[in-house]
């Protein structure tokens, strides 16, 4: 079924950010630091895969992706869902099943065999093509998705991650310079403030979480 009426931005950002809450998708260490890809620490960590095993959350969690996406980019603004390996493949699936679009996926490199494909089920030349993923950092592992899906003759446009870090002021500039809209429901501030609310850690692990958010280079930098 194809949502249609649903809160405002800002209420799902927060019930987004209460739900990764309850059921453990978010991990603030601030005495033992996270190391992220970039090989840089951080005091924050979202387990956004973990919502597939609760399916009043996922449910209500994709109807949320839906409707945002339709309210930002438009409601006939796409003819083909395609999930990133891995983790963007069941949130595209549920995503098309809502929008009633046809679903495929991108692999992060080709097969190595048969067909040494990167695009998996039916895109063709002239689609409007929406890349769905669970969360977006610093938006560089989107690019070579939609290269690939560029490559095909489809076009892509748009991104939409349940969660974006929201702290690193590039990511926007990275996705924009390469003709990509990012759409999102809710980010680490938006956790930090629910987190706060509900006192879901203690106090000085809070503060250290919210110097990291401020300034999160400065913050790599002194522990680096």
């Amino acid at each position: 079924m194809i949502p249609s009426a649903f809160p405002a931005k800002d209420e799902i950002a927060r019930l987004t950010a209460r739900m990764l809450l309850e059921i453990g998708a978010v991990h603030f260490n601030a005495r033992e630091p996270y190391i992220y890809a970039s090989g840089l620490p951080g005091p924050t960590y979202i387990d956004c895969r973990k919502l597939i095993s609760f399916p009043r959350i996922r449910s209500t969690l994709m109807d949320f992706l839906a409707v945002t996406v339709m309210r930002e980019a438009g409601f006939e603004a796409f003819d083909n869902i395609a999930g990133g390996e891995t983790a963007g493949i069941p949130f595209a699936a549920m995503v098309a099943e809502r929008l009633a679009l046809p679903m495929t996926y991108v692999r992060k490199k080709p097969k190595g065999y048969g067909r040494n494909a990167r695009i998996e089920g039916a895109m063709s030349e002239g689609q409007r093509v929406l890349l769905v993923e669970d969360l977006t950092t610093d938006g560089g592992s989107k690019l070579s998705f939609v290269d690939a899906i560029r490559d095909t003759g489809a076009t892509c446009g748009h991104t939409a991650v349940i969660f974006y870090y929201g702290i690193f002021p590039e990511t926007e500039k990275t996705l924009g310079d390469h003709g990509i809209a990012l759409h999102h429901l809710c980010t680490w501030h938006d956790v930090l403030t629910e987190a706060k609310a509900s006192a879901a850690f203690d106090d000085e692990t809070l503060a250290e979480v919210e110097s990291f958010l401020n300034d999160p280079r400065a913050w790599q930098a002194a522990r680096a």
